[in-house]
């Protein structure tokens, strides 16, 4: 039941109940002698017995219809300040209903909303520094073992391929001339051999060591999608403005672009990818879009190792994750991050 409904309720019975009591006052202290006169008295050609509860009742739904629209107004702005202290506003309150209990509520929500900001700011302050701790400990790591899986394969997969194709290249240029289908597979194992040289240079980019540190989060994000542009047979397009966080935020964001991007090109079946990368006011909101299949979101395997993921990392920063997703018709996920103040890097 909604508080104008209730209200005109409210108001209804309650003069029906103060003209019950008030006409068993008056009655009592002048009694009628002939009650029939009730009735025979007509006003607007109806019963004054009729005329007196008809008008009480009219006059109470009039004044709980009143009351009710001032409360649901009160209700309303009360329910505007929490959601936007649930997105991480800083709610504006206005005395506009002269009330000193309302007053007090959002003197509260206001508090409460301060208390989630300092909380944030401190949550995204340790994710900051355990990822720049975790990222020193693991990059040294992984740059030296792939330095060394480098050295390896050069000093024996990559030698020994060179010198089978020097041996094909040598047989085919002095060997007598042949039949044409012998002479075509020879020169197909020459061309082999060479595109696995090839392959092998460009594992040889890959295993080079990485230095994500420093990097832009937009840079880092263009040379993921240009790459799997170029791998995969799916249209991507992307809007990435120049924003500059802190570490620890952008490495989170980076890693769920990441995992988004996987779920979408193991799961979704799309031809198309869109990503946006954009700040607003006080919030940093990046969204993934996809064409696939899509999926119930109420029905989604709640141990799904990717979504779950997705959600440690947003919660981590203190953002909110917000997938909207739909059978056949595609996926769109959005991580909207508040940046308080101090919190962007310059």
């Amino acid at each position: 039941m909604t508080v104008i409904k209730r209200q005109m309720m409210t108001g209804a019975c309650f003069a029906l109940l103060l003209l019950i009591l008030f006409a068993a006052i008056f009655f009592f202290s002048f009694p009628i002698q002939d009650w029939s006169l009730l009735w025979r008295r007509q006003v607007w050609q109806l019963p004054f017995a009729f005329i007196v509860p008809i008008l009480a009742l009219f006059a109470g739904l009039i004044v709980g219809l009143i009351s009710g629209f001032y409360w649901r107004k009160v209700l309303l702005t009360v329910n505007d300040t929490l959601e936007n202290a649930a997105q991480g506003d800083s709610p504006e309150f206005t005395d506009s209903c002269g009330l000193e209990e309302i007053k007090n509520i959002m003197e509260h929500i206001q508090k409460q909303s301060r208390q989630i900001a300092q909380l944030t700011r401190l949550v995204q302050k340790m994710t900051n520094e355990k990822a720049e701790i975790e990222e020193k400990a693991i990059q040294k790591v992984v740059s030296e073992e792939r330095s060394r899986l480098a050295r390896e394969l050069h000093d024996s997969v990559s030698q020994q391929l060179f010198a089978a194709s020097m041996l094909m290249s040598a047989i085919n240029a002095t060997r007598p001339p042949s039949s044409e289908e012998e002479e075509r597979q020879l020169r197909l194992v020459e061309e082999t051999i060479h595109q696995s040289q090839l392959e092998m240079r460009a594992l040889f980019l890959h295993l080079r060591p990485v230095q994500l540190h420093g990097k832009a989060l937009k840079e880092g994000m263009e040379e993921l999608l240009s790459e799997l542009r170029q791998k995969v047979p799916m249209k991507m397009n992307w809007t990435i403005e120049p924003i500059s966080l802190d570490k620890g935020i952008e490495d989170q964001l980076f890693r769920i672009l990441q995992e988004s991007v996987s779920n979408t090109l193991r799961h979704a079946k799309a031809s198309s990818l869109d990503v946006l990368l954009i700040k607003r006011e006080k919030f940093v909101i990046m969204r993934i879009t996809d064409d696939g299949i899509g999926f119930h979101v109420g029905t989604a395997n709640p141990g799904s190792y990717g979504l779950r993921n997705m959600k440690d990392r947003a919660a981590q920063i203190g953002a909110l994750l917000k997938i909207v997703s739909l059978p056949n018709k595609g996926t769109s996920l959005e991580i909207k991050v508040p940046v308080t103040k101090g919190e962007e890097s310059q």
